[in-house]
């Protein structure tokens, strides 16, 4: 893997994804502390997390293995639910915001290949698209796994029945192990490939 990562076209490829690895969580984050704002809360505001700026959003390990594997995570944006007029409601709508804003990153770059090719004749600019859609599609991808800290946990909180929340609360607790466990045998590829599968052909309607 490593060999192939440190070629001139490992290296190329890495160097096309800093920037849009920078744009998708950053995006991400924004767009989840937009929609709390919207619906009342403005703590992600107040923290200054309100912001279009990477190094305010950025987990040095979520964007190593984006950067990598395709898939991370950022610093989670502060979100307090009291502020929400429908907590359950908003509270799911304010979890799918991050995932919604790399979607429609990914279209938009889709639709701009489409619209302009002339644009994308060069191998780095055909490259550059490519990686802004596929990381962004990862991104989203993963933070839909319903693991803390992770996006789909937040949905999954508001939807468990009563009687399971112990066993979400222990989730919650070890999930960034159970991740990392994830990680380490390479199981992620084999649950994101679905969930990518489907997001590619929602933006390529």
């Amino acid at each position: 893997m490593f060999g192939n990562i440190f070629s001139t076209a490992g290296i190329a490829n890495l160097l096309l994804s800093l920037p849009a690895v920078l744009w998708a969580i950053t995006f991400h984050e924004y767009c989840h502390g937009l929609a709390a704002k919207l619906l009342g809360d403005h703590t992600a505001e107040r923290a200054g997390r309100l912001s279009l700026n990477p190094l305010d959003h950025l987990d040095p390990l979520g964007a190593l293995c984006l950067l990598l594997f395709r898939f991370g995570w950022a610093k989670p944006v502060p979100i307090d639910s009291r502020y929400f007029s429908h907590p359950k409601r908003d509270i799911i709508i304010v979890s799918l915001a991050g995932v919604a804003g790399n979607i429609v990153t990914a279209f938009v770059c889709a639709r701009l290949v489409d619209f302009f090719p002339a644009l994308f004749q060069s191998w780095a600019a055909r490259q550059f698209i490519l990686l802004m859609i596929y990381i962004n599609l990862g991104l989203a991808a993963f933070n839909l796994i319903p693991i803390p800290p992770l996006d789909g946990s937040r949905i999954l909180y508001v939807l468990l029945p009563y009687g399971w929340m112990k066993y979400y609360f222990w989730l919650e607790r070890y999930g960034m192990f159970v991740i990392v466990g994830l990680l380490v045998l390479g199981v992620f590829p084999y649950i994101m490939q679905p969930i990518m599968s489907l997001l590619f052909s929602l933006i390529m309607l």
